[in-house]
């Protein structure tokens, strides 16, 4: 019985380690690109623009539509999704949700990149990914990108799949924290 016991605790350790370091990658990298958007406020990325051109249909592509995306989307909204994003990913906060929600913010990303390396390198030689960081740590093409996403969609799923706990739960600590975990378990 207690060999048992120590594989199934051996079994959790490695699983939580897993989900763990997974979930910092993801969150590091998704909460560097929020920061350095929101940091770099205006900076619009050339290929995300005319991407949208692209798969957006014409009745929806008013004046309008597109002051949205240029003045509160790209600039706001999806900067401040990413921060809190890898916010919550990178402190445990319910991480298969954040996992689950990082999918679809990472497949548009897949997508856009897919799109930009189809036009050639000569017209959109780098990403644009990371806003303000780019200029302290350099610039990243569009297939670099591409396989960045590739990579965190991997580990999105390994974290949505291996966490050890419900699907709604937070790391241990945070619900020490918040005193839902009177146990201590």
């Amino acid at each position: 019985m207690s060999a048992q016991i120590t594989s199934d605790t051996f079994g959790s350790k490695a699983r939580s380690i897993t989900v763990w370091i997974a979930c910092i990658i993801v969150g590091l990298i998704i909460l560097a690109g929020g920061t350095g958007k929101l940091f770099g406020y205006g900076e619009l990325p050339g290929q995300s623009i005319e991407f949208l051109n692209v798969i957006i249909p014409d009745w929806l592509g008013t004046p309008a539509f597109y002051e949205f995306i240029g003045e509160v989307l790209f600039p706001w909204v999806l900067p401040l999704i990413e921060t809190l994003l890898g916010i919550f990913l990178i402190i445990g906060f319910v991480p298969r949700l954040m996992a689950t929600i990082t999918l679809p913010l990472s497949g548009a990303f897949l997508a856009n990149n897919a799109w930009t390396i189809a036009q050639g390198t000569n017209k959109f030689p780098d990403c644009a990914c990371f806003g303000i960081w780019e200029e302290i740590f350099g610039i990243i093409s569009p297939l670099q990108s591409l396989f960045l996403d590739i990579g965190m969609i991997i580990l999105a799923v390994v974290i949505i799949i291996v966490y050890p706990g419900k699907y709604l739960a937070s790391r241990r600590c945070l619900t020490r924290l918040a005193g839902k975990d009177k146990a201590g378990k």
